[in-house]
């Protein structure tokens, strides 16, 4: 109870921070755009702190981290949790895994998914916008006089314009 309300007002309004229910909690490690940031996702059986939580990378956000690189993070929490058990340590996860970031991401690539897609779309617009460009409505004089007549004169249409002739 006391390590939950320090975690409360630890974290409180940090982005990176989610507490899922009483004895579940998401930190965020890492920018939300950088590609080498991660999830970790730490629960607490019935009898934490003896015991080690449960520590996962399960969530969706970790979908481009490779299965090694999450197998060698967890491991390394895990050595942490050892070192800790008995005392109130999500704080010291948290904190451990902020601190070796760098560590723990220096052989995910950083190509990721995200990356190609962003070069694939800034590539494929510019040839279909100067086609465009090129190849504008040409109207007739008749057409434009017709549309002119229309119109006010900021080249709006009157109220109505539209509206069915009920009195024919």
């Amino acid at each position: 109870q006391m390590e939950l309300e320090a975690l409360r007002s630890i974290y409180e309004g940090d982005a990176c921070f989610r507490e899922l229910s009483p004895v579940s909690f998401q930190y965020r490690i890492g920018e939300s755009g950088d590609p080498k940031a991660f999830l970790i996702e730490v629960s607490w059986p019935e009898t934490y702190p003896q015991t080690a939580p449960v520590i996962s990378m399960d969530a969706f956000f970790n979908n481009t981290i490779s299965a090694a690189i999450k197998q060698s993070i967890l491991d390394k929490l895990m050595v942490e949790v050892e070192a800790n058990l008995g005392t109130a340590m999500t704080y010291t996860l948290f904190e451990y895994a902020k601190d070796n970031k760098e560590l723990f991401m220096e052989n995910q690539p950083v190509n990721t998914v995200t990356s190609v897609s962003n070069s694939i779309a800034i590539g494929t617009p510019d040839v279909p916008a100067s086609k465009k460009k090129d190849k504008k409505e040409q109207l007739s004089k008749t057409q434009k006089r017709k549309l002119a007549d229309k119109t006010d004169n900021k080249g709006e249409l009157p109220r109505g314009w539209n509206w069915v002739d009920v009195i024919k």
